[in-house]
């Protein structure tokens, strides 16, 4: 007669899976209340959302192996000087729009998204918006009214989504704070715009 070893009991792996899964759960919760100070708006890596009003730069970290951003001078965004309140605003209505109007149904996020159209994660330093002087409006030309602009080499056009003035504005904030957060090098293989000193 057979009998049943420890390890093939039914009772043992209910018990075990129990136990696992509990243990799970409070790496988990341990886990989040570590993360949540790190990312959050006015931490070492996620600047506060004044960030729109300086210049955003990347320089190459040998020790860490990727392109960190650099929060230099002042260079207001529009060439107005927004208070820490007027610029969460505005940044705030800039992912609001950029959630209203879908954009990641085509485009990638912080790495969420779809890889149709290109990453948005930088592409406020995208060599593509020319020179850092008429950057800003050829970003909100863009936004308004993409239809007549071929802006990759796979021949995609982005549609017209009729994005309001005020709303463009809003996205380019967006777009500028998102590139002075540190991404740990994500997107890989970005090359940022050379900017005059």
């Amino acid at each position: 007669m057979a009998t049943n070893q420890w390890w093939a009991s039914e009772s043992f792996w209910r018990k075990t899976a129990i136990w696992v899964t509990g243990g799970s759960l409070v790496v988990l919760i341990l886990l989040t209340f570590d993360t949540i100070p790190q990312i959050s708006v006015g931490s070492k890596r996620v600047p506060a959302y004044s960030a729109i009003n300086h210049r955003i730069d990347y320089v190459y970290n040998d020790a860490r192996k990727v392109q960190e951003p650099v929060i230099g001078a002042k260079q207001p965004l529009f060439g107005k000087e927004l208070s820490e309140a007027e610029a969460e605003a505005l940044v705030t209505r800039g992912k609001l729009t950029l959630q209203a109007k879908n954009c990641i149904n085509c485009h990638t996020v912080l790495g969420n998204g779809a890889y149709y159209a290109p990453d948005l994660t930088k592409s406020w330093l995208d060599p593509y918006w020319g020179d850092t002087a008429s950057r800003e409006q050829t970003m909100v030309d863009f936004i308004k009214d993409p239809t007549d602009k071929l802006h990759n080499t796979s021949g995609r056009r982005m549609p017209r989504l009729g994005v309001t003035d005020d709303e463009a504005r809003a996205v380019v904030a967006f777009l500028k704070w998102m590139s002075a957060i540190d991404t740990n090098g994500f997107p890989y293989n970005f090359k940022p715009m050379q900017q005059e000193n």
